[in-house]
């Protein structure tokens, strides 16, 4: 099994996403003996936010790039092609402002290309990137997985939405929430833990 963990928190060793995404890849990893891991931190290696030169390299023809676009669609061909290789993905992703944080949504717009994963059908889109498992660790101060504050958690919709658009429709979420309420935060990320099958 390849596993490919992405990783969207600046708070290193102190986020809970990271430590909740750590051990759904410990949980995957002894389920499935001689399972390897590519970590990709977006955080300490960003994917630029896109700009013109971008979006021209997603538009023109590999053979017709120049040397600037050529650069210019790196990050995306990496991001993809490690997408593609992986049979499990586990996403970290703290909650900033009641969403993902930017370093996740670069990641996020460099994949999403139409005809490389996805492509418009007769009957609409339909997603390229298939059979993948993906785990996703979302850590928050507040409680968003039900009750009055589930309507602004703006993570878990838009992501099952994003990667569903792109065929991944096999997606779990776990949380270490309500992480800054006395009484919840002492059993977060137990709770989160324990949550995860594989």
């Amino acid at each position: 099994m390849k596993i490919l963990h992405l990783i969207s928190s600046p708070r290193g060793n102190e986020s809970y996403s990271i430590k909740l995404g750590n051990a759904i890849v410990e949980k995957l990893q002894a389920a499935n003996l001689g399972s390897t891991v590519k970590t990709r931190n977006l955080v300490d290696h960003p994917f630029p936010h896109l700009e013109e030169s971008h979006l021209t390299s997603f538009f023109t023809p590999a053979e017709q790039h120049t040397p600037e676009l050529a650069e210019a669609v790196k990050h995306s061909d990496q991001g993809i092609a490690e997408v593609q290789d992986a049979d499990v993905i586990v996403i970290g992703a703290p909650m900033y402002n009641f969403t993902i944080h930017s370093s996740l949504k670069a990641w996020i717009d460099h994949i999403v290309r139409a005809q490389k994963t996805f492509r418009y059908g007769e009957n609409g889109p339909v997603g390229l990137i298939e059979g993948k498992r993906v785990y996703v660790a979302i850590s928050s101060g507040g409680v968003y997985s039900e009750g009055n504050m589930k309507a602004i958690d703006f993570i878990e919709p838009y992501l099952r939405t994003v990667l569903g658009f792109l065929g991944m429709t096999n997606i779990s979420f776990h949380r270490a929430e309500g992480l800054k309420i006395p009484g919840v935060q002492e059993k977060a990320l137990e709770k989160g833990i324990e949550s995860v099958e594989v």
